[in-house]
């Protein structure tokens, strides 16, 4: 009788060990209530409550007993910054070991073809961890920027736009070391020979590629309008590029070039200075540095709007060609009452 008893006992505790280790074992393998790969954003500031919270708001964790348990047995400390991507697969035990290890999934950063650097760093900082304000203060100092080889008016050119694979949590610094590299990739032996061959320098090419891409939005038109552009920096004219006098006053907005516009005093203003302005307008994209390597040649040297609006323009060859097709956008403008 004795006997039985102790056996009954035995069994009872083995009973409560095995459903005991059947829940941890259940609770450490339910998975996270995601549909796709959803990211888990680990800032400096965040502890282990943080953690939590982010567990329940942004994997919608049902539970958190099980990753509770193992930061009770394995701790999380430090905790590491970070972007970690879970998917339907991922749960408690994944988590926590991925967190434990600081094991961060690269994100997508996509470098955009924008006006200005300050718009581009604030694109940048929406995409990383770091702020706008720490990439400013990076890049808007001269003795840095020297440093690198640039100028507060040649920085555009350091930028490429595209998607690049990097980790959530690069500081300013290593946000600058990637586009160098991503900068001396593209600029190769092959691509700097053919700027060579047509007398600019890259961030020459990059200046007149980001007038071009002001120009026009069409990029079957882009090597026209870089022809026309090389054509008149060989004939000494000045470029005479709208876009250039709206850089100058910094209102993109202008539908309408004035004469009044025309006489701003600006390095920028294509009207009053000949050759090229002393920096890019904008971030142009890979596409338009390439039209203007692989320029279209031709006798024009004027181009105008179509009266259609299409976003395209008719090229001329003479003044008076020039004259005609202005004339039509002129009478368009007024007809439509745009100022």
């Amino acid at each position: 009788m004795r006997k039985r008893y102790i056996f009954f006992i035995l069994g009872f505790i083995l009973i409560i060990l095995v459903t005991g280790i059947a829940g941890i074992v259940t609770v450490l393998n339910r998975p996270f209530q995601v549909e796709k790969g959803t990211y888990l954003y680990i800032d400096t500031d965040d502890n282990i409550d943080s953690v939590y919270h982010k567990l329940t708001t942004q994997l919608h964790a049902s539970t958190l007993k099980g990753i509770k348990l193992l930061v009770t047995v394995g701790g999380l400390d430090p905790i590491h910054p970070g972007a970690y991507q879970f998917g339907q697969a991922d749960n408690a035990l994944t988590a926590y070991r991925r967190l434990k290890a600081g094991a961060q999934t690269p994100v997508n950063l996509t470098i955009p073809s924008v006006r200005t650097v300050g718009k581009l760093l604030r694109t940048v900082s929406h995409q990383l961890m770091t702020d706008s304000a720490s990439l400013a203060r990076l890049l808007m100092d001269s003795t840095y920027c020297a440093q690198i080889g640039y100028t507060r008016e040649t920085l555009p050119c350091l930028f490429l736009p595209n998607t690049y694979e990097v980790y959530w949590t690069m500081t300013p610094e290593a946000f600058v070391k990637r586009m160098q590299k991503e900068h001396d990739r593209f600029w190769n032996k092959e691509r700097k020979a053919k700027a060579q061959s047509i007398g600019l320098t890259p961030e020459e090419v990059v200046t007149l590629a980001s007038i071009v891409e002001e120009e026009t939005a069409n990029n079957a038109e882009k090597p026209m309008v870089a022809g026309l552009y090389m054509n008149r920096l060989h004939a000494e004219m000045p470029l005479q590029a709208d876009p250039t006098v709206k850089f100058a006053l910094q209102d993109f907005g202008l539908r309408r070039i004035l004469h009044a516009h025309l006489e701003t005093e600006s390095p920028y203003n294509t009207y009053k200075h000949t050759g090229l302005p002393p920096g890019p307008i904008r971030i142009p994209s890979i596409q338009g540095i390439e039209s203007v390597l692989n320029y279209t040649r031709h006798d024009y040297l004027y181009m105008c709007a179509k009266e259609d609006f299409s976003g395209t323009h008719n090229f001329a060859a003479t003044f008076t060609q020039h004259l005609a097709n202005a004339r039509k956008y002129q009478q368009e403008l007024n007809r439509r009452k745009i100022k």
